[in-house]
């Protein structure tokens, strides 16, 4: 592009950073890393009643956590700041006074049951509810009175009559709409306090943003947003609205359909890695649509709005955990447990003197297992903390293995012994221990399974053996052998 990309993205510090506003972000990063431009972040916080700092931080963590960083915005600053609204009245008492003394604003003193009576009868009389300009025609010396005599206003836009309001959208094509469809815009709330509508063109002009991309939920307040663009004076900027994300049942993404707020997919064990890539996905596809796993440098050389759907997303929660799955598969044990360790660190126990070439094999035990991250806090807590209990199943197999009890001892006498502690040869100890007593290979597997673990399932027993090494492999089974079934 010959104009230098700057996109921006201004969330509302009245909530968790939820799926959509995450999806959102996403698009406008890579938008920009595609053509080497500029992300803004900019907190749109003139709700005063409703924002809060907590939020902000959760916001940028939910951001970082995704693995996003930003040119501009909080706390790295830039040359367009400040990056949050509530620092920025100076800017929108300017253009408030400019478009005031050009007369493209005017005071409106309609009160709340002026203008409820207003609609009320519009809707009866069916025709288009808006505000009718009853204020419009008020004169100086009028408005200065009523001011003066402590009335309350807003300032509204004086909407132009019979124009066009047209643009051509990436995503959505030609979309046109009639000045006459709109309404005279409040500019300015009675508290003083720029309207959302007004601060975001004020702010998209300062930051010079060359590209909104946001969901198609805003179509409707970009007309209004293009007069405003006109009243200033200043050119548009393309506008990309990019779809909805739904549920599986088409209705817009909500609580019921799972968790919306990102927290919530890193609390539930989820890679960020996985979750940015899936995100990318839902609206957006690259060239091959076969591929579906796509690193950051990948997304950043594929993502183009040309490739962005006009269709709504469907969040698949059951895709999303495979996405996760695959992801994990292909991490190294190294890399897997150093993701792993802040769930590990959760369990009663760890590292239950494990060291850190047993804890790196214990990760690698688990990378075709894991679905998510937090399913290793009920997997592997056994590793840490011997069982006091066995699975109720497991034992009654074991009493159906006659002599379970002297055969676990025998066992124990050649564990004792065996000249190396290490998956293969413990492999053939056992296979060749289970020959000479003349029992299944297998019954011998499930006894020492449920011993080391108090449980009937796990990673490979002798690969399970090698990490937790001779010491506690013999001090499981011996407390096992003492109260299994004889």
């Amino acid at each position: 592009m010959s104009t230098p990309v700057r996109v921006r993205f201004a969330p509302s510090p009245t909530g968790h950073l939820h799926v959509g506003g995450a999806r959102t972000a996403l698009f406008n990063w890579l938008f920009a890393r595609h053509y080497r431009g500029v992300f803004v972040l900019r907190i749109e916080d003139t709700d005063l009643e409703r924002s809060q700092e907590a939020y902000t931080k959760a916001i940028l963590d939910g951001l970082r956590w995704l693995g996003l960083d930003w040119d501009e915005g909080p706390d790295v600053g830039g040359p367009h700041g400040p990056y949050f609204q509530s620092q920025r009245e100076d800017r929108y008492r300017a253009a408030i006074e400019r478009l005031l003394h050009e007369g493209k604003l005017y005071h409106c003193f309609c009160t709340a049951e002026t203008l409820e009576a207003m609609r009320k009868d519009q809707a009866e009389r069916k025709v288009d509810i808006k505000y009718d300009g009853r204020c419009r025609a008020l004169d100086r010396a009028e408005v200065e009175r009523r001011i003066a005599a402590g009335e309350t206003f807003v300032l509204r836009l004086r909407r132009p009559e019979r124009e066009w309001v047209e643009w051509d959208d990436i995503t959505k094509g030609r979309l046109s709409f009639t000045s006459d469809q709109l309404d005279d815009l409040v500019v300015v709330k009675s508290d003083g306090m720029p309207t959302y509508n007004f601060a975001v063109v004020v702010d998209d002009i300062d930051m010079r943003i060359t590209h909104v991309i946001r969901g198609e939920d805003h179509i409707s307040n970009t007309p209004k947003q293009i007069l405003l663009y006109r009243a200033l004076g200043a050119p548009l900027p393309w506008f990309a609205h990019i779809p909805m994300i739904l549920g599986k049942d088409r209705a817009r993404l909500s609580k019921r359909h799972g968790a919306t707020s990102v927290v919530e997919y890193e609390k539930m064990g989820y890679d960020p890695e996985a979750f940015r890539n899936y995100l990318a996905l839902l609206g957006w596809a690259p060239t091959d649509h076969t591929r579906e796993i796509l690193s950051r440098d990948e997304l950043f050389a594929e993502f183009t709005l040309d490739r962005v759907s006009s269709h709504g997303a469907i969040f698949d929660l059951d895709k999303l955990t495979w996405m996760n799955a695959e992801y994990i598969k292909r991490f190294s044990p190294a890399t897997l447990l150093a993701k792993l360790r802040p769930w590990l660190a959760q369990i009663p126990g760890f590292p239950g003197g494990l060291d850190e070439p047993a804890l790196v094999k214990l990760a690698g035990l688990y990378r075709e297992r894991l679905k998510t991250y937090n399913e290793i806090l009920t997997m592997a807590d056994w590793f840490f903390t011997a069982p006091t209990t066995y699975d109720a199943k497991g034992l009654e197999k074991a009493a159906k293995i006659g002599g379970a009890r002297g055969l676990l001892n025998r066992l124990l006498e050649r564990l004792r012994a065996a000249p190396e502690f290490a998956e293969g040869p413990l492999e053939a100890l056992v296979r060749s221990f289970a020959e000479a007593e003349g029992r299944k290979f297998g019954d011998v597997v499930h006894l020492c399974r449920l011993g080391l673990s108090g449980r009937t399932a796990t990673p490979g027993l002798f690969e399970v053996m090698a990490v937790l090494g001779r010491d506690r492999c013999l001090a499981r089974l011996e407390r096992f052998a003492a109260v299994c079934p004889t």
